[in-house]
């Protein structure tokens, strides 16, 4: 299997609102790509709707050769929501143990070590979630996402309220994945994380109006920043 995500002519509508429209695109094996868009552009429901957590009005979301959802390949993906899904009750600790479980996770201790050193939570594990910062809480779902080394992972906006040192570190984990031969699909509002993917899809409208590596968007608009890219397409 070499294509982790199969997206055909995948329409979504709200209403009278048209928010995915007739949307394509593949995500392979050992490769990182950014949707970036405005709020309200589609990104977090066209995630929604290749997760099965939508119904499509037409096309296909095909997520590892499967239609979702699909209870028998969760534990192949790793997925971090928009809004944090966590047990507040829980510590950190407790929430990150208790969605290994779900997964199946064998050696499950040292798993919980290593991703929370990755997202620097190490030290506040003990810690109930109720008493974690809005940082604290993006961390922690990140953390989540990671266990059990997923084939694929979808992260939407993971670094939102995260400083720019930890950051860094998280993206050299992705990095990591990603030649470790990890799908990941990532959504970001940070211009100069658009940057560092292998290709950016930029979601307008609920459309796709172009999808390319940076370098080549870039080239092709004739600006030297991702931001540039999408502030000049979308006056367009």
């Amino acid at each position: 299997m070499k294509k982790l995500i199969q997206i055909t002519l995948l329409s979504k509508s709200f209403g009278d609102q048209t928010v995915l429209d007739n949307i394509d695109f593949n995500l392979e094996k050992g490769e990182i790509i950014g949707l970036i868009g405005p709020s309200g552009s589609g990104k977090s429901t066209l995630i929604k709707t290749m997760l099965g957590m939508e119904k499509a009005d037409k096309g296909e979301a095909l997520v590892l050769d499967n239609k979702m959802p699909k209870r028998e390949i969760l534990s192949n993906i790793g997925y971090m929501a928009q809004s944090d899904a966590l047990y507040e009750l829980l510590t950190g600790y407790e929430n990150i143990e208790f969605f290994g479980k779900m997964k199946g996770i064998p050696q499950l201790k040292e798993e919980i070590a290593y991703v929370a050193k990755i997202v620097d939570l190490t030290d506040h594990l003990n810690k109930s979630v109720s008493n974690y910062s809005g940082g604290m809480k993006r961390r922690l779902s990140l953390a989540i996402a990671l266990i059990g080394n997923p084939k694929l992972l979808i992260l939407d906006e993971p670094t939102v309220g995260i400083d720019p040192s930890l950051r860094r570190n998280i993206w050299k984990e992705l990095f990591k994945q990603r030649d470790n031969g990890v799908g990941i699909l990532v959504t970001t509002h940070v211009m100069d994380e658009a940057e560092l993917t292998d290709k950016v899809g930029l979601l307008l409208h609920g459309d796709i109006i172009d999808f390319d590596t940076p370098k080549n968007l870039k080239e092709k608009n004739n600006v030297t920043t991702i931001e540039e890219v999408f502030l000049k397409v979308e006056d367009k």
